[in-house]
């Protein structure tokens, strides 16, 4: 998580994939998928078992990439992009979800074990908020050396960036610069 940066935690299981984005520092390049030890270390803190493999890692990263870009693609209410379908189906198919029936409806539940237990349990969470609605709040700050993974809680669900204070502060900024010329 960039130091600065307030969390703004996302309701329930979404939570897991906003967590599961911001793995990956852009700003400072801090990578919490780097190694087997670092990723053990990011699902312990989240009240995950997982081991992890340097291939399960590799294919986390593509998934965690192809996620980014569709928290990019819900500034614009556009649908999920084809390579985060593609990454969604993967993931499923190697987490071998399956569908359980409780008194509050169906889930999806991953039958898979280590990392592909957690990437099942990301594409759980993505499949119920988009049945219910959530999806389209989780974002990804608008600020390209940002990126960091937010719930929009704005009435209109239009906000930008991971914190106002921050990265809105900075385009504010740009803009002004780039408006009166000034450096």
């Amino acid at each position: 998580m960039p130091a600065s940066s307030p969390v703004t935690p996302a309701p329930g299981e979404l939570e897991i994939v906003r967590a599961f984005v911001n793995t990956l520092d852009i700003e400072s390049g801090a990578d919490l998928m780097r190694d087997p030890d670092a990723w053990a270390s990011w699902a312990s803190g989240h009240g995950l078992t997982s081991q992890a493999t340097a291939a399960d890692l590799r294919f986390g990263r593509g998934l965690r990439e192809a996620l980014r870009a569709a928290l990019l693609a819900n500034h614009d209410r556009a649908p999920l992009p084809t390579e985060t379908i593609e990454a969604l189906d993967a993931a499923a198919t190697r987490s071998r979800l399956t569908v359980r029936f409780t008194s509050d409806g169906p889930t999806l539940r991953p039958v898979g074990t280590g990392a592909d237990a957690v990437y099942g349990r990301i594409v759980s969470a993505v499949a119920a908020s988009l049945a219910d609605g959530t999806w389209s709040r989780l974002k990804v700050c608008a600020a390209d050396d940002c990126r960091w993974g937010f719930y929009d809680t704005s009435r209109s669900r239009t906000g930008q960036w991971c914190s106002m204070s921050i990265c809105g502060n900075r385009a504010k900024q740009a803009r002004w610069r780039d408006r009166t010329g000034r450096t």
